[in-house]
């Protein structure tokens, strides 16, 4: 499998309010740059009802699927991530 970058990393944002969809992604690509374990979490649209959450390791990867109108936030800003796609 080989990620195709979609869109620039960002750091997440860190409320729900300024949660992000990635411009409506469905795929995005997470990486955690500190050496503590940060939560992300995924909900409807901004300040909308949690989807779930997640714990990133330090120094982690993960990929995570959405719904295009799914919101993303981390507990640091020190997550980032970036919308990406798959190709063969």
């Amino acid at each position: 499998m080989t990620t195709k970058i979609l869109g620039s990393e960002i750091a997440l944002p860190v409320t729900t309010g300024t949660a992000t969809s990635f411009t409506s992604a469905t795929v995005v690509r997470l990486v955690n740059t500190d050496t503590s374990n940060h939560v992300v979490s995924v909900v409807e649209t901004q300040n909308g009802t949690g989807i779930g959450s997640i714990t990133l390791p330090p120094g982690s990867v993960e990929q995570i699927v959405k719904m295009p109108s799914h919101c993303v936030y981390a507990d640091s800003n020190l997550v980032k991530g970036t919308k990406v796609g798959f190709t063969n």
